[in-house]
């Protein structure tokens, strides 16, 4: 099995802060400097699970994109970047309270002038399935490059998968639903099916089939739905301590995948995703 993702990389600065952050003040925290980006947390923690992944993105030519690139060559994955020599690497200052729900303050830097010829047969090359971040789709300067990447992969026969990825950017959810029509496999989280469809009810999902071929949603805490033609399948979260929230849907996706793409029933592939996802919260920081 060979996945090929397409999606943002960076740094992340997680800082942990077990107080309310004091507005104009200090805030005592525990920083520290990690991997990120969506693309790079769902292709670590593919090969997390021994899958051949290829991550395609865009990086700029400094010391943060060539530190990123190292530690996914480290991790065995193939990485196909094209290096932006105007445009800073991507860096996310991650803010992690006491219940470890997180709140991003994002910079896509280069990932933003992500563009179709960043993706090319060579990199999907002996690929079963390509797997989209939506951030590249919902910032219009990326856009071109994930509709050219979805583009290739139908062409080329592989299946697809993509995750919403953020609710707030889901301002115009007919033209996102445009842009992943024929898509194989959605991956939402609740507040994004309800930026899709006006509610958080696995039910609703159906009303995306057509769109889409099938629909895995998450839940946080309240678990997971398997969505398709043959009906609703849900299955719970693990019970485990949430230390980091960042990355859990992320890594769930990994496992949907994998597990997806071996051809393995509704119930297995969503404890699959729970697996990991649990394992992402359980420790700080977006990667394996």
């Amino acid at each position: 099995m060979k996945i090929v993702v397409v999606g943002d990389v960076g740094l992340d600065i997680v800082a942990r802060h077990p107080e309310p952050i004091v507005y104009g003040g200090d805030t005592r925290a525990a920083v520290s400097v990690t991997g990120g980006g969506a693309g790079a947390n769902t292709a670590l923690w593919l090969r997390e699970l021994d899958v051949d992944t290829t991550l395609v993105a865009r990086v700029g030519d400094d010391a943060g994109g060539r530190l990123v690139r190292n530690e996914l060559q480290a991790a065995d994955v193939r990485c196909e970047f094209a290096v932006d020599a105007e445009t800073a690497t991507c860096c996310v200052v991650v803010l992690v309270d006491s219940a470890g729900q997180r709140t991003m303050l994002p910079d896509r830097g280069a990932n933003k002038r992500f563009r179709p010829e960043d993706v090319t047969e060579a990199a999907l090359a002996g690929a079963q399935h390509l797997h989209l971040s939506g951030y590249v789709l919902l910032d219009p300067s990326s856009r071109p490059g994930g509709l050219a990447a979805l583009a290739l992969a139908r062409e080329l026969g592989l299946t697809t998968s993509v995750d919403p990825q953020a609710a707030a950017l889901l301002t115009d959810p007919d033209a996102f639903l445009d842009d992943v029509r024929g898509v194989d496999l959605l991956l939402p989280n609740a507040d994004e099916l309800r930026a899709l469809t006006g509610s958080q009810d696995a039910e609703a999902a159906r009303n995306l089939l057509g769109t889409v071929g099938a629909v895995a949603v998450t839940f946080g805490l309240d678990g997971a739905a398997w969505v398709d033609g043959e009906g609703v399948v849900t299955a719970p979260a693990e019970d485990v301590p949430c230390v980091d929230s960042t990355g859990a849907g992320d890594a769930f996706d990994a496992g949907v995948l994998a597990a997806w793409l071996r051809g393995d029933a509704p119930d297995v592939i969503l404890a699959a995703g729970a697996s990991l996802g649990a394992r992402a919260v359980s420790r700080v920081g977006a990667q394996p």
